[in-house]
């Protein structure tokens, strides 16, 4: 058995904001990221490579606030967070506040197989990809028209630009089981819409956003970056599989549905445990999300009735 699940990010999600042609391209974009990281489980591929492939792919895509798209600081930069673990021996890299990384995800697996580190952030991250052959690319690279205005708004004094439009939205990862039975994780992020003082969210934090145990399942998480950390949220689900007895189905909606609504904290989650059950749930208006396992058809969806066939 093997399977992969990658989400495109959750919160709230207008429906006038994802209607029609512009709807096809979130799903078309999910479906291509799907693709891409299954062709590599199906050829009997790592995992760590099924999700570095899906999450780049969603890196690539200026839909998604990660990499190409990323939202942009208070000062009109683009910083930005990726993590990635492998299920087996725990090992995981991870990068934070880097503006010249064309694909953090490759990045944080890099800094996970050649270093002796965890997390490098910012000028240190990028001095490491020189020294690993990375080609770094200029701020211009990350520049989209539709994430420029977001922030144009919010300088303006727009309070309300989160439940008037996807400014937030677009967080990117992936969970993979391999032919082995190995498992991931990855997440990457452009991180918040006019965020300042270099804050960071969950996604590059280990047992925050990300996390993958063998023993347990992967788990990658979007939503309120502060919430996801002080709940440690990947971690958490993990634990209640691996200490709890708890099935995957019930471990992710138990920390989602109810441990973060009274803190606060919208989003969701996407896991898969080794036995390639894969559970993808959120407490928001809608999360993007695919999904796909061995001998069956891949789905793509936005909103909680959605399910379109890949």
């Amino acid at each position: 058995m093997f399977g992969l699940a990658i989400h495109g990010g959750a919160g709230t999600l207008p429906r006038a904001e994802t209607a029609g042609d512009k709807q096809q391209r979130y799903h078309a974009a999910l479906s291509a990221a799907l693709e891409i990281g299954y062709a590599v489980l199906e050829s009997g591929g790592s995992s760590i490579e099924a999700v570095c492939r899906a999450v780049a792919a969603l890196e690539d895509n200026p839909l998604f606030n990660a990499g190409r798209g990323a939202v942009f600081t208070l000062e009109g930069r683009n910083e930005l967070d990726a993590a990635i673990m492998e299920g087996a021996s725990l090992r995981a890299g991870a990068v934070c506040g880097v503006m010249h990384v064309k694909n953090p995800i490759v990045l944080a697996r890099e800094v996970m197989e050649h270093s002796e580190h965890v997390m490098l952030a910012g000028a240190g991250a990028e001095e490491f990809a020189l020294s690993r052959g990375f080609t770094l690319v200029p701020q211009s690279y990350f520049y989209t028209q539709e994430r420029w205005q977001q922030l144009e708004r919010i300088r303006g004094g727009d309070t309300a630009l989160s439940a008037l439009t996807i400014s937030h939205v677009g967080t990117v990862g992936a969970v993979a089981l391999d032919m082995r039975g190995q498992l991931a994780a990855g997440t990457s992020t452009g991180g918040m819409t006019g965020k300042r003082f270099q804050r960071i969210g969950d996604s590059p934090i280990i047992g925050a956003g990300t996390y993958a145990d063998n023993r347990s399942c992967a788990v990658s998480a979007t939503g309120h970056g502060e919430v996801f950390i002080r709940a440690a949220v990947a971690h958490d689900i993990c634990a209640r599989m691996r200490f709890g007895g708890r099935a995957l189905s019930a471990a992710v909606r138990e920390v989602i549905l109810e441990e973060l609504p009274p803190m606060h904290g919208e989003g969701g989650a996407i896991a898969i445990d080794a036995h390639g059950e894969i559970v993808m749930e959120f407490n928001s208006e809608g999360m993007f999300r695919a999904s796909r396992k061995a001998g069956e058809k891949g789905h793509t969806a936005i909103y909680r009735s959605d399910d379109a066939a890949v």
